[in-house]
């Protein structure tokens, strides 16, 4: 039977690549990497980076074309629906490129597979619709918000609170959570819009050369962090950026 790895690779720095993670690393003969066009090439180069810091040979990869989606489809019904008219047009590549090449396939996940990424889904739909048998494997990788926590030296909730790990969209129509507020996939900075006594802890291309950290008062860094993102953004095509929010003990909105 044929055999797939899905394996964490960290936040983009080849040290945070795990033991277990090198090992089904070298076992893969050919690695599916989802391309998003030139203006974000570097993600392939920085994938490809961190296969060579871990084999011995120059690795076998099959570039696949993401297919594009609607940014800005409004509604949440709306939303759910073009992100799974997506994630179907994704698996269906998927299934065309490792259909058209032999051996152990792999595919390399910023962070950890389970958290907020499509490609455990997408493998579940190439399976469900019965044209191609394979086995996979999950390799766990340090996610972003690890390296955010460390980078920051920081503990991610307060002692006996939770963690809320959400979206700048839920950010922005809900506010944030009990205890401490976890933001991925934000695009439109929805901590401005956060009112009250808030601290913010933010970072940007995690475990890259590029890293940049800012904290402090949500307040008075608010249009820096507005700034360097564009910035960072408009200099490279691209960013990946996540946050920390936490309430002042007292203030409006916050837990107790």
């Amino acid at each position: 039977m044929r055999k797939l790895y899905v394996i964490g690779i960290g936040a983009g720095d080849p040290r945070q690549v795990t033991m277990q993670a090198v090992e089904a690393i070298r076992q893969v003969e050919v690695f599916f990497v989802i391309g998003k066009g030139e203006a974000k090439r570097e993600l392939v180069e920085v994938r490809t980076e961190i296969l060579r810091a871990h084999l011995d040979s120059a690795p076998r990869i099959v570039e696949i074309a993401d297919p594009p989606r609607e940014r800005t489809p409004g509604s949440a019904p709306a939303y759910r629906g073009v992100v799974e008219d997506w994630h179907e047009r994704r698996a269906e590549l998927l299934e065309q490129s490792f259909a058209e090449v032999d051996g152990v396939g792999g595919i390399l996940v910023w962070g950890d597979p389970s958290l907020y990424d499509s490609t455990l889904r997408m493998i579940e739909r190439v399976l469900r619709r019965g044209t191609l048998d394979f086995d996979y494997e999950v390799i766990p990788g340090v996610t972003s918000a690890q390296a955010l926590a460390a980078r920051h030296r920081i503990v991610l909730h307060e002692i006996g609170e939770p963690v809320h790990i959400t979206t700048g969209r839920r950010v922005r129509d809900e506010g944030l959570g009990p205890g401490s507020t976890l933001v991925m996939l934000d695009g439109d900075c929805a901590f401005t819009e956060v009112p009250g006594d808030v601290h913010i802890w933010w970072g940007a291309y995690l475990g890259m050369p590029d890293e940049t950290l800012i904290a402090g008062q949500l307040r008075d860094v608010r249009e820096r962090i507005v700034e360097v993102r564009s910035r960072l953004r408009a200099e490279k095509g691209w960013i990946m950026d996540i946050y920390l929010l936490r309430r002042a003990p007292g203030s409006v909105g916050a837990a107790g």
